[in-house]
């Protein structure tokens, strides 16, 4: 993999990306300038991340039954987030359904 503008090579950079959810995502989408893999994965992860925190602060909102929906859609962020750091580790560019398209959009 080739470097990114921020000194990391680019998948470790994608990875990174994904650490801390949408926050770093943010980050490496505002810091970098030249990777198209990087600034994708930087929006995939605020889009995906940003929505799944809106999600759970609804779903948590809810007594009992939003509580439920809370652990179950964490669950699913949790296993979500590791796939997401390999994949992009791996140098994949892989896209979420509906993330990934307004990702690659986005990002261009």
């Amino acid at each position: 993999m080739a470097k990114s503008s921020t000194g990391l090579e680019e998948n470790v950079a994608g990875l990174l990306c994904y650490v801390v959810g949408w926050i770093t995502g943010l980050v490496f989408f505002l810091i970098e300038k030249d990777s198209k893999f990087v600034k994708f994965h930087a929006m995939q992860s605020i889009i995906t991340f940003g929505a799944c925190f809106i999600i759970m602060w609804v779903a948590g909102v809810i007594p009992f039954v939003g509580w439920v929906i809370s652990l179950l859609v964490g669950i699913l962020i949790f296993v979500l987030w590791i796939v997401l750091m390999i994949k992009a580790y791996k140098g994949e560019k892989f896209k979420l359904p509906i993330a990934g398209d307004l990702a690659e959009k986005w990002s261009a």
